[in-house]
């Protein structure tokens, strides 16, 4: 049986355009294919943008208040909507008006009065492009084994949320965990078996990190991180008694373990309120001192520092 797609499962296009027959044009000729949002005004397209997520946003030059060209400067600083691509819709046909809308990160013109087909395929063309980008960079970002966000991609959310801690004055965690003797279940049960080991783990990890901002990667061999926001120290030892629970409740087997008689983790946890005094670098090193710590006392638990 196919599956016939619902207006939820369309891609979503955002309309911005004052004109109201503007939009019930290329509603009409659209709205087949994508879930159709609208915006009569700047101010309002940019909430639409952050809140309705669209795929893709079809925006008019010339808008009384804050026009086309300031929308898309302000949508294109923003994290949460930086990546949607914006197709200007323009009456003017100006060679300098289009040069400053590719300048300002517009990725193509649809020129009034509408030509149907041209802007069928013009939406089709860079939909697919966002999708097929969208899928790259998610494979980029993450572990091929366990599925959860790899090395590059903490890096790149570390930078993010540390900058964001900073300017708005809020603690920031990172958690250093590490299988222990991860090598002696390798040797001992196969490399088959690490590989169903750390999968389990990860899934099991991942699960615990539930609030947006918050990430669990994978960062190289049998070692994961997770940058927690705005969690104090306190917060922070909370997590990681729930990341051991949550391995602890696997109950996989290592008869070959010092710490335990099933797999268990060590954690490291280093905590701060950002300041121009230190690093994200820093805030890792300090985890990962922790986490030798925790080893060093006998594996199977937590330790913690702040900067």
């Amino acid at each position: 049986m196919n599956h016939v797609a619902t207006p939820e499962d369309r891609p979503r296009i955002l309309i911005v355009d004052d004109e109201r027959i503007n939009i019930n044009l290329l509603n009409a000729l659209l709205k087949t294919d994508y879930k159709i949002m609208v915006a009569t005004e700047g101010e309002q397209a940019i909430k639409a943008a952050l809140t309705g997520k669209p795929e893709l946003i079809l925006l008019d030059v010339l808008m009384p208040g804050i026009d086309g060209y300031e929308v898309c400067r302000r949508l294109k600083a923003m994290a949460a909507t930086q990546t949607i691509p914006i197709i200007f819709i323009t009456a003017m046909g100006e060679v300098e008006n289009e040069a400053m809308g590719f300048a300002l990160g517009a990725v193509d013109y649809i020129a009034k009065p509408f030509n149907s087909a041209v802007v069928k395929a013009r939406v089709g063309v860079h939909m697919k492009l966002k999708r097929n980008g969208d899928m790259l960079e998610n494979l980029a970002s993450m572990d091929t084994l366990t599925e959860v966000p790899n090395r590059r991609a903490f890096d790149q959310t570390r930078k993010q949320e540390w900058a964001r801690s900073l300017r708005d004055g809020l603690p920031i965690s990172f958690a250093m965990i590490d299988i222990d003797m991860f090598k002696q279940y390798n040797d001992n049960y196969g490399h088959g078996a690490g590989d169903e080991c750390l999968t389990r783990i990860a899934k099991a990890l991942n699960g615990c990190v539930q609030r947006p901002g918050d990430l669990l990667a994978r960062y190289g061999g049998e070692e994961f991180a997770a940058i927690l926001i705005n969690t104090p120290e306190n917060g922070a030892l909370s997590m990681a008694e729930v990341f051991h629970a949550a391995v602890a409740a696997l109950q996989i087997p290592h008869d070959f373990s010092a710490a335990a008689p099933h797999v268990t983790i060590s954690i490291g946890i280093a905590t701060a309120i950002p300041s121009a005094q230190l690093t994200p670098e820093m805030l890792s090193e300090a985890a990962d001192k922790m986490l030798y710590q925790a080893k060093d006392a006998g594996r199977n638990m937590t330790r913690c520092t702040q900067l």
